[in-house]
């Protein structure tokens, strides 16, 4: 697990060295450049080794004759089949690093070695031969890949911060995007705030050629849109996801590091540490305990991770982190993200995975995902029971929205009613976009300034996910449309990314079993009526797992992280929110109306709404801007 950049065209090769310091931290071990100034090619590699720690897994890593050059990120987790069949085909390999198998998988097949891979990934292979440089990332969308096109050529990067010196001037503001941003909590699609930057979308891949995009193509779809049809039956289902799931974690585990795991005490972590000890019994597990860091209506997650790794026997270490500990990260963590993802979840990965580094752990493997793949949230619930009232007229439909937003929304189970009503009105693929966002439109649309309002137009922010929607038969079922919603877009725009960031921010690679693709496959081939069994979520991975763990937690409640946030709005960040959203702050950024804002406030203080996350995502946005476009 590494970082990379790199350009094609005219750009400075110092720019190139200041880009590979700012994302040093992903690569702590290791650094490397290849420069070809005639052709216009740079690219640069950070290293944190995990596979073949001698000087043989090197990058950028160049073929035998020297005219094909690669830099990458990630893991290709069959990399020892495909070696395999190399070396059957005549290949000799020098070392042991996956990275030499993915540089000679491309000389024996070209582009569409990509097929091939089951991995996590975002690379860049320069190819003298035809003078083409080949961008590509994973299907899933684990691995970062930004990039900018600009008259000086085409550049990229892992991270924002990495790109920025190679384009220092591309530093306009994407007001659609940060539209999106406050609907959603996250950027849905492959905007981010700044106007010309974005990100490869995942099971994209893109060819370059003398500084401009020849080519991009979407070489990996989700099994739904592959026509992959739910066809096992309950035993078949049970059968093959105890087979898959422990197949992935097992096939995860290679590594010449220390390996270990997160052990929150959910349904899906534990799964991942059951299977993975049975490989290695004393793999060493880490959880959090937030003090002072729950919200009305949480469950505390340590003692259920207490309780698994008491079952199992393994090791577990637990973090400690004060509530106003966290507040007061909030800087950093917005930084390392590179967006302003407004969701406090990713200290919970920064914490750690600085702890596990302390230990000497450089992998950990994460339970993300399994939520996206076998339903998990309230909001597969809410699809599920909305049979009960959508058949009301829209206008009655319209009133249950506005009845339940009148309601106290300091109550956990009034903001979860708003929540499950907020939207109510529309129809079909517009209400399951509907269900990701934490604001109303018409709500935000009153806090933009008149410049803010212009710029947006018509804009609407759910587009990329209608969108995205839009090729899916008829008879493709809401729950299956949400969940293709959830596999492309919650994880990859929001939870891979922080996962990745705040991760590699500590020097820590986080491998995720559940999006293995063959599983992914597997997964859609089991009906939705096993996944969602009336108001119980992943139904037939709790059946699956109960011979290897405890049963009060396999059907425990679901808790998210518990960052005290409505109360830091009011009490532990007030003074930070009254700097960053003051009226001068606002008056000069010119996004935001200062009346509006303050209005916002006061209300949220009164409980006449739940806007502690549209208040969050607002500073999250300005702590934004003062370090990637202020600080230039």
């Amino acid at each position: 697990m590494c970082g990379i950049l790199g350009y094609s065209g005219n750009f400075d090769t110092g720019a190139l060295s200041a880009g590979q310091a700012a994302i040093a931290h992903r690569g702590p071990d290791d650094s490397g450049k290849f420069i070809d100034q005639s052709a216009g090619i740079g690219l640069a590699h950070v290293r944190l080794s995990i596979l073949d720690l001698s000087q043989l897994g090197h990058q950028p890593m160049a073929s035998p004759d020297g005219k094909v050059v690669l830099v990458y990120n990630g893991e290709i987790y069959n990399f020892r089949e495909l070696r395999a069949e190399l070396e059957a085909g005549g290949t000799r390999f020098r070392g042991n690093a996956d990275t030499e198998v993915l540089l000679n998988l491309y000389l024996a097949e070209g582009k569409d070695m990509l097929r091939r891979l089951n991995g996590i990934f975002a690379f860049a292979l320069w190819d003298a031969r035809d003078k083409s440089l080949f961008l590509a990332r994973d299907g899933l969308g684990v691995k970062p890949l930004y990039y900018a096109v600009t008259d000086r050529g085409v550049a990229f990067a892992s991270e924002i911060k990495g790109l920025l010196p190679l384009v220092p001037q591309a530093r306009e503001l994407d007001v659609v995007s940060l539209h999106r941003y406050l609907s959603f909590l996250w950027c849905p699609g492959a905007g981010t705030p700044l106007r010309n930057v974005r990100k490869l979308l995942p099971g994209e891949a893109m060819i370059v050629r003398e500084g401009k995009v020849e080519r991009q193509w979407i070489w990996y779809q989700l099994p739904v849109f592959r026509g992959l049809k739910p066809d096992l039956d309950e035993k078949a289902a049970l059968a093959g996801t105890v087979s898959h799931l422990r197949q992935a974690v097992q096939r995860q585990m290679v590594a010449d590091v220390p390996l270990g795991a997160f052990l929150s005490g959910g349904l899906d972590s534990s799964a991942v540490v059951a299977f993975a000890r049975e490989q290695n019994p004393d793999i060493h597990c880490f959880t959090i305990e937030a003090i002072g860091g729950q919200e009305e209506g949480a469950t505390d997650d340590l003692p259920y991770a207490r309780r698994v790794a008491k079952h199992l026997g393994v090791p577990l270490d637990v973090v400690q982190i004060q509530a106003r500990q966290m507040a007061g990260d909030l800087e950093r963590m917005v930084f390392q993200l590179d967006e302003p993802l407004a969701d406090p979840a990713p200290l919970n990965v920064l914490y750690i995975s600085q702890l596990a580094r302390g230990q000497g752990i450089k992998v950990l493997l994460s339970g993300a995902g399994g939520d996206d793949l076998f339903t998990g949230y309230r909001r597969h619930r809410a699809v599920q029971a909305e049979r009960l009232w959508s058949w009301l007229p829209a206008v009655a439909r319209r009133g249950l929205d506005r009845a339940a937003a009148s309601l106290d929304q300091r109550r956990a189970w009034a903001r979860r009613l708003a929540k499950l009503f907020n939207g109510a009105g529309l129809a079909g693929d517009a209400r399951l976009a509907n269900y990701f966002a934490w604001a109303r439109e018409s709500d935000l649309l009153g806090l933009y300034s008149d410049g803010f309002r212009e710029q947006l137009g018509s804009a609407v922010a759910a587009s990329p996910m209608l969108d995205f929607l839009q090729p899916l038969p008829a008879d493709v079922q809401a729950l299956d449309r949400m969940l293709a919603l959830e596999q492309r877009f919650f994880l990859s725009d929001h939870n891979l990314t922080y996962t990745d960031k705040m991760s590699m921010a500590a020097g820590v690679e986080v491998r995720v079993p559940f999006l293995d693709r063959e599983l992914v496959d597997f997964v859609q081939r089991i009906p939705l009526r096993l996944k969602q069994r009336g108001q119980v979520g992943k139904w037939i991975l709790k059946k699956a797992m109960e011979p290897y763990l405890p049963h009060d937690v396999i059907y425990r409640p679901k808790a998210g992280f518990g960052a005290p946030l409505r109360r830091w709005m009011r009490h532990d960040l007030r003074e930070l929110l009254g700097d960053l959203l003051s009226t001068a702050s606002l008056n000069n950024r010119g996004l935001f109306n200062p009346q509006a804002v303050q209005g916002l406030i006061a209300a949220n203080d009164a409980g006449k709404v739940d806007a502690a996350y549209t208040l969050f995502s607002l500073l999250c946005i300005e702590i934004w801007c003062r370090r990637f476009v202020d600080a230039v």
